[in-house]
């Protein structure tokens, strides 16, 4: 039934936050981690990666006057601490599940490994990459990218909180905001749209991974996407 064999899940720190707006909510997590056995069960081999916003803003905000470099070794931690709530929501309703880290602290995950990440897929377990790429000045979108070639995965599935898709201006602001179906890499680029930073847009055009963005609030977005319903809004390398 799944059309992907192998996908990314790229989740926003600011989706685990809910309604609190800062920090982990509880029955975000249990919703996201019930969505994610749903496609578990089709199948489909998951990875998942997570930003930290909810806890640590780096270059956004909560850094101001910081190191960059600090700022950013922050924020590689805030995702740890949200990969594990995962993985904490996700064993607790009985899906296997292995956190693995740029980083090395090999008390609470694994230290990153292409070959194990790609034999837990293989044996049905949902991987979470945590705290990036390990580097700073790279974001978890390019973390996201980064993975999704390593491993060959299908396609990302970018989860957002705030929007259903992309637009050619903040539907927030703008009522009249235009909904894209589907966009290339390019017009990404060409039109800063903001979907993902341009070193993330650059590695999915190189490696043609395909880009799904899609809202998360809607209880199931994530089995449709992996069903290939037409919900949000696609990119490719080529229209």
């Amino acid at each position: 039934m799944s059309k992907y064999n192998r996908v990314v899940l790229k989740l926003s720190g600011e989706a685990l936050a809910g309604d609190l707006g800062y920090g982990i909510d509880p029955t975000v997590i249990q919703s996201i981690a019930s969505q994610i056995k749903e496609i578990v069960e089709l199948g489909t081999e998951v990875v998942v990666v997570v930003g930290g916003g909810n806890i640590w803003r780096g270059m956004a905000g909560s850094s101001k006057g910081m190191d960059r470099a600090t700022a950013d070794y922050m924020g590689m931690l805030a995702t740890v601490m949200n990969s594990l709530a995962l993985q904490d929501g996700l064993e607790d309703i009985e899906v296997e599940t292995r956190v693995q880290t740029s980083i090395e602290m090999r008390q609470v995950a694994e230290p990153y490994i292409r070959r194990k990440a790609i034999r837990h897929l293989e044996k049905k377990r949902v991987v979470i990459f945590a705290a990036g790429t390990g580097n700073p000045y790279f974001s978890t979108d390019t973390t996201a990218a980064l993975r999704a070639a390593e491993i060959e995965a299908e396609v990302i599935l970018m989860a957002k909180n705030k929007v259903d898709g992309v637009y050619d201006s903040d539907p927030s602001v703008n009522e009249d905001a235009k909904k894209y179906q589907e966009l290339t890499y390019l017009d990404l680029l060409n039109g800063g749209l903001g979907v993902m930073d341009s070193t993330a847009s650059t590695l999915c055009m190189d490696n043609d991974i395909p880009l799904l963005v899609f809202s998360i609030m809607e209880e199931g977005n994530i089995k449709k996407a992996v069903l290939g319903e037409k919900i949000g809004t696609v990119i490719r390398g080529n229209k």
